[in-house]
């Protein structure tokens, strides 16, 4: 039985849908494609850290996009819907996340992760101490 069998029992209908049936949600109307508070995005079945809001930017494809993670992602080749992309998925639970393409900021790397937000959850920087992630506090320490 998988480890993580009775957080994904749990999950909305949309967040099962996304991260156990690789579905997407809608563009521009989702939880996260406009937040851009400092803290941590992780894994909403594992809690597996997965991105930083430092990496995080507007690239108008109406998903959360990044410049890189902080984890390891595994990436799958994926040719659905005509079309030939790079999957992303959690390492932990195997969550479907989004895609990566090669269209992101230049003086970033070049890369754009555009993550469902319906995958993840925002933990504030404030939060990350209570929430087990102190950590990652020294990430916002300018």
């Amino acid at each position: 039985m998988n480890k993580y069998q009775d957080k994904i029992n749990n999950l909305d209908e949309l967040s099962y849908y996304v991260t156990q049936e690789n579905g997407t949600e809608a563009p521009y109307n989702n939880e996260y494609d406009t937040l851009f508070e400092e803290g941590l995005y992780v894994d909403k079945v594992s809690g597996e850290v997965l991105f930083s809001s430092l990496d995080k930017y507007n690239s108008g494809c109406g998903w959360p996009a990044f410049t890189k993670p902080i984890a390891k992602l595994v990436e799958k080749r994926d040719q659905s819907h005509g079309m030939e992309r790079v999957e992303v998925r959690s390492k932990e639970a195997n969550s479907h996340l989004g895609h990566v393409f090669n269209d992101g900021p230049l003086d970033k790397g070049g890369l754009r992760y555009c993550i469902n937000s319906s995958a993840l959850e925002f933990i504030p920087k404030e939060d990350l101490e209570k929430r087990g992630y102190q950590e990652y506090l020294k990430l916002f320490n300018k």
